[in-house]
């Protein structure tokens, strides 16, 4: 497999809260971990950047390989360590208090990807079919187009897009959605912060995915789309590519 991360602070906000990072183990095994902060000037950033930092830690110490169950029972475990930590400290220290994050992590083998996630940073899975959402928002304003109330197009532009029902570090007991997918050889893996899906389509997103440029150049082919789009966000990628070779371009 190979991975490359790469986060921008995009063209209009003053700091980035997002934090994102591609680790591999010995077998090859990647974690992937993408987060947007949320809480104001060195809240946000600290909230995603911790949530990032306990997830690889605790990868680092894992020295077994994963089957399916045992990946997502230890996304469900790490992810609920890193809102602990994250809603300790913003509880401690007056200047944190409020801050959260959105997370998106996926375990990723040869055989198979394990998706978590908390919040509207989102998954896909490109291949033979095209491009898969693998993720749902937990938005106000997708769970509105879930239930009727707004159509695809009405929430493009909704005023209250950015409101999320859950992030980590706001409750002790935070709900995660895991699942896990199949996926080929060549098969690709995108990781995403808002700030690239709200600017980037589907088509131009699959069209990126597709070439033939490196991933490297991939990433920040996304990101240029997005900041030339706007930008009014922070914007993260994170790309992993199922392929056959044991190098990496993190």
């Amino acid at each position: 497999m190979q991975a490359v991360t790469l986060t921008d602070q995009g063209q209009v906000r003053a700091y980035n809260e997002d934090s994102t990072n591609a680790v591999k183990n010995s077998l090859g095994e990647y974690l992937v971990v993408v987060a947007d902060g949320m809480g104001g000037h060195k809240a946000g950033d600290v909230a995603s950047a911790l949530a990032v930092e306990s997830l690889q830690l605790s990868w680092k110490e894992e020295e077994a390989g994963f089957r399916p169950g045992r990946a997502e029972a230890w996304l469900l475990h790490t992810i609920q360590q890193a809102n602990e930590t994250i809603l300790s400290l913003s509880k401690e220290k007056p200047q944190y208090a409020g801050m959260g994050t959105t997370i998106v992590a996926a375990v990723c083998t040869n055989e198979f990807i394990t998706i978590a996630h908390v919040g509207d940073s989102r998954a896909y899975l490109i291949g033979h079919d095209g491009l898969s959402q693998k993720t749902s928002d937990h938005s106000l304003v997708n769970e509105l187009v879930k239930n009727g109330q707004l159509s695809e197009e009405e929430a493009e532009d909704h005023p209250r897009k950015n409101v999320l029902l859950r992030a980590l570090g706001t409750d002790m007991n935070v709900k995660v959605d895991v699942h896990t997918f199949e996926w080929d050889e060549q098969d690709v893996a995108l990781f995403c912060s808002d700030g690239l899906t709200n600017k980037v389509s589907d088509t131009e997103l699959q069209d990126v995915l597709n070439s033939n440029q490196l991933l490297k150049e991939k990433v920040a082919e996304l990101i240029r789309l997005a900041n030339e789009a706007g930008g009014e966000d922070n914007i993260t990628a994170a790309i992993v590519e199922n392929s056959p070779s044991s190098g990496s371009e993190v």
